[in-house]
C-alpha cells in the first residue's frame, strides 16, 4: 500500500494518521482539513517525531485534495462534532453536506480507494458515502463496530482488572444509542464472559 488519506485533522483525524504512520505499513499518509495550516503544523509535529518514533512513513498536511491524489485507503473524519445535548442525529443534515462534499473532492482524484467512514451519525453517513461515491459495497466501510466492541472491552478491562488484550468483545447494531453489547459472544482469557 502506498497512500492512506485521512479527511479531518481534528483529534480523531490527527490520531488516525499518527497511527497509521507509526504502523510503518505505508508509504505516505495524507491528512487534509479545511482550517489552513492545521494539518501542515501537525504533520510537522508528527514527522519531528519519526526520529523518536522508528518509523519511515511520510505524513504530509495540506488543504488541498489534489494531495490525496492515488490513494488507497481514506478514512473520513470530517464534520461537525456533537455539542452537550446534541444527539448524532441532530448532525444529520449538516454533516451530510460536508461528507457528499469531501466525497466528490477524493472521487476527483482517487479512483478505487477503500473509504473508512468515521463522520456521525456514522451510519447515515456510511450509507451516504457508499451511495454518492458509486463504489461497490466491500470498499465502503462504517467504523462503528469496532469502536464500539473497543469501547466494551474497555469496560470489560476496567471491571474485571484483566488486560485489554485478553479481552475478546463484541457490539451489535447501529453507532449509537441503538448499540447492543452481546455478552454472550465475549470473553476473557478464551473463558465465556459470564463465567
Amino acid at each position: 500500500m502506498q497512500k492512506v488519506t485521512i479527511v479531518g485533522a481534528g483529534k480523531y483525524g490527527s490520531m488516525t494518521a499518527l497511527r497509521v504512520a507509526e504502523y510503518d505499513i505505508v508509504e505516505k499518509v495524507v491528512m487534509t482539513d479545511i482550517v489552513e495550516g492545521l494539518p501542515q503544523g501537525l504533520a510537522l509535529d508528527m514527522n519531528q517525531s519519526r526520529y523518536v518514533e522508528n518509523f519511515s512513513t511520510e505524513i504530509v498536511g495540506t488543504n488541498n485534495y489534489e494531495d490525496t491524489k492515488d490513494s488507497d485507503v481514506i478514512v473520513i473524519t470530517a464534520g461537525l462534532p456533537r455539542k452537550p445535548g446534541m444527539s448524532r442525529m441532530d448532525l444529520l443534515e449538516v454533516n451530510a453536506n460536508i461528507v457528499t462534499e469531501v466525497t466528490n473532492n477524493l472521487l476527483k482524484y482517487s479512483s478505487e480507494p477503500i473509504i473508512i467512514v468515521v463522520t456521525n451519525p456514522l451510519d447515515q453517513m456510511t450509507a451516504l458515502v457508499s451511495k454518492v461515491s458509486g463504489l461497490p459495497k466491500n470498499k465502503v466501510i462504517g467504523q462503528a463496530g469496532v469502536l464500539d466492541s473497543s469501547r466494551f472491552a474497555y469496560f470489560i478491562s476496567e471491571k474485571l482488572g484483566v488486560p485489554m488484550k485478553d479481552i475478546y468483545a463484541l457490539t451489535l447494531g447501529s453507532h449509537g444509542e441503538t448499540m447492543v453489547p452481546a455478552p454472550s459472544q465475549c470473553t476473557v482469557n478464551g473463558e465465556p464472559l459470564s463465567n
